[in-house]
């Protein structure tokens, strides 16, 4: 029943992701934007650790592969999409601190390790979006070094959506930190 009610939980939260992708007011011209989309890959990772967020991950980043993605390779989406969305599950490395914290009620230190842990999680998402901006979109860069564009081009969007999310998780989790508990009740 606990295996069942994860995939199900997979399913609405990687589905919550890409809705969340989509409630935006603007996107950046090569890609990228401000936005919620990692904060159910935090929940998920919290909840069920590395393997729960890592899988959520993916699959909001290839289902958003169906919304207008900017495709250049067959490698470029699997990077831009899949993997950079995975590795924010990452973030489940510390889910074990984050429900002690969580069962101690020591909302400063729960704060703190969520910011840590989504910090872990979006700057893994940043570095795999620069590679792919030295890679795949170098010619964006126009006379410019293509590192330090890429690093600046894509701090723009990812910085903001750190803090957003991070900010947010960590409310979320210090108000009901119940939503960190596996309910025996079912869905």
């Amino acid at each position: 029943m606990k295996r069942l009610q994860m995939l199900m939980e997979i399913a609405i939260f990687a589905s919550l992701g890409v809705v969340f992708d989509l409630l935006i007011p603007f996107k950046m011209p090569q890609g990228g934007s401000v936005s919620l989309a990692m904060l159910p890959i935090f929940v998920m990772a919290f909840r069920h650790g590395v393997v729960g967020g890592v899988v959520t991950g993916a699959l909001v980043g290839t289902i958003q592969l169906m919304f207008a993605p900017q495709i250049l390779t067959v490698v470029q989406p699997l990077l831009d999409y899949t993997i950079a969305f995975g590795v924010v599950g990452l973030s489940g490395l510390f889910a074990g601190q984050v429900k002690k914290a969580a069962a101690a009620g020591k909302s400063g230190r729960l704060m703190t390790i969520v910011l840590m842990a989504t910090f872990l999680g979006a700057g893994l998402r940043y570095v795999c979006h620069v590679i792919s901006g030295v890679v795949f979109f170098a010619e964006y860069a126009e006379g410019s070094p293509v590192v330090p564009y890429s690093l600046i081009y894509n701090a723009t969007y990812m910085v903001p959506s750190y803090l957003l999310c991070g900010i947010v998780a960590g409310l979320l989790f210090t108000t009901a930190p119940r939503l960190l508990r596996y309910s025996a009740r079912g869905v």
